[in-house]
């Protein structure tokens, strides 16, 4: 019996706007990462709603041990990449560690660079009440921010770990309250990464804007994967939020072995594969 390929969603451009609306309307917003051209036209194709150019790409592209060594000139020259696949999808953009923290000076330097270079729709921030006036400043000017919350990966140092964030009662009430300064501040939508369930719904049920979890739980008002992990491609990275719908490590080195076998034993190239 043949398997049924999945039903490829009508296209349609995905703006802000429309990510605000669909937490209104109930239809969950499906985002993933991409860092080059191909990845970023075969999520556009199949109707993904929104493409994180993660700093993620610091450590699955780059081989870093951490995102804390991606510049802001490393997400531009990836973001560059995303935007020639892409026609539909709303594209966000990390700001890097360090390129929005210091002032509103350099937050706005940065994020216009990214968007006045690259032409995406948004950038996210990761960060509680402390970068509200970064937030609100950007907002004012025209470039639409996008919240992170819970597992702040650039404050790797500052917790020391990457384990679920707000277990506490004082940490859980603290995230709510900055999910709420965020909202106020005039954030599109927060991230929510690796944190209780629970307390993803609780912020969920608790702004008007989007929550797009990863780690958080069911009650978001969307998910978002990196997509190396989600492919199987980061093979030692295994947490329990992680999804695997491929195992394409595995898949890629059977490819490259029987090549090598191909050539070694001559049977690459044929007559019919020469000119």
């Amino acid at each position: 019996m043949k398997r049924k390929k999945s039903a490829v969603p009508k296209p349609r451009v995905v703006t802000t706007k429309t990510v605000m609306m669909m937490k209104q309307t109930g239809e969950k917003i499906a985002m993933l990462t991409a860092y080059d051209f191909l990845v970023a036209k075969y999520l556009d194709q199949v109707g993904v709603d929104v493409i994180l150019v993660g700093d993620s790409l610091g450590n699955v592209v780059h081989g870093y041990e951490t995102t804390l060594p991606v510049t802001i000139d490393d997400m531009i020259y990836h973001a560059k990449a995303v935007k020639r696949g892409v026609k539909n999808a709303l594209i966000v953009v990390d700001m890097p560690f360090m390129s929005f923290q210091t002032s509103i000076d350099d937050a706005v330097r940065n994020a216009g660079r990214i968007m006045k270079e690259v032409g995406v729709g948004a950038v996210k921030l990761e960060g509680g009440e402390y970068i509200a006036d970064i937030v609100k400043h950007l907002v004012k000017i025209g470039i639409p921010v996008m919240g992170h919350l819970g597992l702040t990966p650039q404050a790797i140092n500052k917790f020391g770990t990457y384990e679920v964030r707000a277990t506490t009662k004082d940490e859980a009430e603290e995230l709510l309250h900055d999910a709420k300064v965020l909202a106020d501040a005039g954030v599109f939508s927060i991230v929510l990464e690796k944190i209780p369930a629970k307390l993803a719904k609780r912020v969920t049920d608790s702004i008007s804007i989007p929550t797009i979890g990863i780690g958080a739980g069911p009650h978001c008002d969307g998910q978002v994967l990196v997509v190396y992990d989600m492919l199987g491609l980061t093979e030692e990275f295994k947490p329990r939020f992680v999804r695997r719908y491929s195992e394409l490590a595995e898949t890629m080195r059977q490819a490259f072995l029987t090549y090598i076998t191909d050539v070694k034993s001559k049977k690459f190239p044929l007559d019919k594969e020469s000119y």
